[in-house]
């Protein structure tokens, strides 16, 4: 939302969101929570074009950090 305002001047609500978009606000306000939030690329699609903009613009990769507890563990034999 900071986002949008930087580069609109506007300010952007999860409902108003919700409402150009036709996603619940509290989906909208779990993607924006979540860092694992798991959202389809047709939902992707609708907030795209709901703020003119593309999916480079909305995502950022991120490594994911390492497992607890694996740390140097060797992997175990699958059996056959």
């Amino acid at each position: 939302m900071l986002a949008y305002k930087r580069r609109t001047g506007g300010k952007m609500t999860y409902e108003v969101l919700g409402e150009r978009t036709g996603l619940a606000a509290g989906t909208l306000q779990n993607m924006g929570s979540r860092p694992r939030y798991n959202a389809s690329l047709a939902t992707l699609a609708k907030i795209c074009k709901a703020l003119d903009v593309t999916p480079g613009d909305l995502l950022e990769l991120i490594d994911d950090p390492p497992k607890a507890g694996r740390k140097g563990r060797k992997p175990r034999p699958r059996a056959r």
